[in-house]
């Protein structure tokens, strides 16, 4: 059966009781058909070495947290119950990582983990194969499945009732809206239809929203010749 990547994107949805929470929050989708998977290469070396570049640049020995888009998550996280300071926004975690070196994880993760660092905005990436049905951002009920690992080995955590989660048919597939992606539908090695998320609160406004997923749809385009990519913005407006 032919994927629809614009059906698809059109069934994904935002729960009232998210933009409740905060009504600035958009969602950037992003499908991308015809990846070209495999481990850290040139390319994605070249594009993490570049936005580390221009990380350390901006940011200094400073606070990352101080950033206007970090520190909008950070409330966003409280606004749920989560403590930001044991549980961090994705772009946040990666950005504290910088005096190590950006992790280096396959060539696919590696390019939205460049995209995310250079324009300070979360992003993640799942793989479609293992995705069942429509993409749902929701305020969890606490019964949700959520595949994991814990000491190397295979788990099941459930998110707090409440907790801002993505989900599909499925279970959940990101618990606290951007911290901590499942494995089940993580990108791997076989990945070659994946959705992307990018998530933008009221101090990154929708032109600079998408100046980050135009030069991920670039990067993903240099890394794939041939990829077929299509897009939705859905949230605030």
């Amino acid at each position: 059966m032919t994927f629809d990547a614009a059906a698809w994107l059109e069934s994904a949805t935002i729960d009232p009781a998210v933009l409740a929470l905060r009504p600035d929050y958009r969602a950037l989708l992003i499908t991308a058909e015809g990846l070209r998977p495999g481990p850290s290469d040139e390319l994605s070396e070249r594009l993490l070495a570049d936005a580390e570049s221009a990380a350390r640049e901006r940011f200094g020995d400073g606070p990352v947290e101080e950033h206007p888009h970090l520190a909008a998550w950070r409330e966003a996280f409280r606004a749920f119950g989560a403590k930001p300071q044991r549980t961090r926004p994705s772009a946040e975690a990666l950005l504290r990582r910088l005096p190590a070196g950006l992790p280096r994880v396959d060539r696919l993760t590696d390019i939205y983990n460049a995209i995310s660092v250079g324009h300070v905005i979360p992003l993640g990436g799942e793989d479609l194969d293992h995705y069942v049905g429509a993409a749902r951002l929701v305020r969890a009920e606490g019964d949700e499945t959520f595949e994991t690992t814990a000491g190397g080995e295979p788990v099941i955590e459930h998110p707090a009732p409440g907790e801002v989660v993505w989900r599909d048919d499925a279970g959940a597939t990101c618990r606290r809206w951007n911290w901590r992606q499942c494995t089940r539908t993580r990108l791997t090695h076989d990945t070659t239809r994946a959705m992307f998320v990018l998530d933008a609160l009221g101090p990154m406004d929708d032109t600079a929203l998408k100046a980050a997923g135009d030069e991920l749809m670039r990067a993903l385009t240099e890394a794939s010749p041939g990829v077929r990519i299509a897009s939705r913005l859905v949230g605030a407006g």
